[in-house]
């Protein structure tokens, strides 16, 4: 499997419009950061999860020519917003894009892209199939998905294991029984929103104690607002076996 992170930024990204603070005003690449997101390589299986507003520039610039579904975590619109540009896989594929999420969510796609799913199909709208998941296993095109579900403050979200990789993104808190499923893993990518505690994400001094409980070769962390600081300032501060995410990092399991 090839992981590769294709955006690793909080709801605005960074940097953030107006701002003028020391990581917005970086010229560090590390400290760009697009909206977050996931492609996945596993096999010949093409996967991505979560389809932000940055999603088309995501998939040109890590050149990923072909898409076989879309997972999504939860509904919010850092999530959802780029889905129209699958458009261009259905036409290069000639075929439907599966997508794969929790029945709330699903629901919250058919409002925000009406056009999609309405009586009247206007030609080149994104062609899609619906598949509703629960937290239970599930197989994504033949690649084994098991879920997290995780709280992003109220709003249940789902993370993803995929053998020996888990993605948390979103998250405040992670129940005992959930945390189960992530014991193993080689390699987790979480949310670490930025120094400060938050009321929906998880602190970096939080995602680090999680992490140090959990104990994966590898971890990365992600959904990073300008508030953390400089990647070269915080990575100095952090457990060996613990790095920030950076927008097109690759990871091989």
């Amino acid at each position: 499997m090839k992981v590769t992170l294709l955006g690793t930024g909080t709801s605005q990204g960074v940097p953030v419009i107006g701002c003028t603070c020391k990581v917005c005003r970086s010229v560090d690449y590390r400290d760009k950061r697009l909206r977050v997101s996931v492609h996945l390589q596993v096999g010949d299986k093409s996967i991505i999860i979560d389809s932000g507003p940055d999603f088309r520039e995501q998939v040109l610039r890590e050149r990923i020519k072909s898409l076989d579904a879309l997972v999504f975590t939860h509904e919010h619109k850092d999530h959802t917003a780029g889905l129209d540009d699958i458009r261009a896989y259905n036409f290069m594929q000639q075929k439907d894009m599966p997508l794969y999420a929790e029945e709330r969510v699903l629901n919250q796609l058919k409002q925000e892209f009406s056009y999609i799913f309405s009586g009247f199909k206007y030609p080149g709208i994104p062609q899609v199939q619906l598949h509703p998941v629960t937290n239970e296993p599930f197989e994504v095109e033949g690649v084994p998905f098991m879920p997290i579900q995780v709280m992003h403050y109220k709003l249940p979200v789902f993370g993803y294991r995929i053998g020996d990789f888990s993605y948390i993104t979103d998250a405040n808190y992670i129940s005992e029984e959930e945390k189960e499923k992530v014991k193993g893993s080689r390699v987790i990518v979480l949310d670490a929103l930025r120094i400060e505690k938050h009321i929906s994400h998880f602190s970096l001094q939080e995602a680090v104690e999680l992490l140090e409980e959990l104990q994966p070769e590898r971890a990365y962390l992600t959904h990073i607002s300008h508030l953390m600081g400089l990647h070269r300032e915080v990575e100095q501060q952090l457990p060996e076996f613990i790095r920030l995410g950076y927008d097109g990092l690759q990871i091989k399991l």
